[in-house]
């Protein structure tokens, strides 16, 4: 193998890689048994390329979920807003915007070995939200009835409740947009009056959630 083959194969691997852990994401979002073969099959490359980079299939899992968690901890790391009111309904309109990654991902929750490994890798994420209801409530932006750490739980709960319906009716991104800040906010206390005069001083939200 000369030096100029070696970088190329590396990348055609890489590209391989990558192409297999958007195919497993799109194969076991819809049905989380799939086998390899249909996994493989997506991705347009052999049973043995799959082999050729993940051991078994729960290395696979493993690697698509580390691969997705990365994806959307790099989305909410780009979130800032100095209200955090405004800061938690930001955060869950981006999770919205990753509802792929965040679907395959809650698909595993409560699938066995994966649900402590992904609990973990999301700790940045929700330690974020707990600090942000923490600072919220202290400051009287937001409520204060509700423990810190449950209300972050409920309004995880918001955003995925979201995510559920988008599994049942066609829900466009705007709309979910909207639909996610509503539901952060009303957890959060604020009156729809309340909420929608918030999301209007929020630049970037689009004029659908404005309404």
């Amino acid at each position: 193998m000369t030096q100029s083959e070696t970088p190329r194969r590396r990348r055609d691997a890489e590209e391989n890689r990558l192409a297999l852990l958007e195919a497993a994401g799109t194969v076991l979002n819809r049905d989380p048994d799939a086998s390899l073969d249909a996994i493989a099959s997506e991705a347009g490359l052999s049973r043995r390329a799959l082999y050729g980079h993940f051991a078994t299939r729960d290395d696979l899992i493993r690697s698509l979920l580390a691969h997705r968690v990365s994806r959307v901890l790099a989305a909410i790391e780009q979130v800032e807003h100095d209200d955090p009111a405004a800061l938690l309904a930001l955060i869950g309109v981006r999770l919205w915007r990753e509802v792929e990654a965040v679907r395959v991902m809650a698909r595993f929750t409560v699938r066995g070995p994966f649900q402590r490994e992904l609990a973990y890798a999301l700790v940045p994420l929700r330690d974020r939200v707990r600090l942000a209801v923490t600072v919220g409530a202290a400051t009287g932006r937001i409520r204060h009835d509700i423990d810190p750490g449950m209300l972050a739980r409920l309004v995880e709960g918001a955003v995925l409740s979201v995510l559920d319906e988008a599994t049942l009716s066609e829900i466009d991104v705007p709309t979910g947009d909207r639909l996610v800040a509503l539901s952060v906010l009303a957890m959060l206390g604020f009156s729809a009056g309340e909420s929608h005069e918030l999301l209007t001083t929020i630049p970037g939200f689009g004029p659908g959630l404005s309404a």
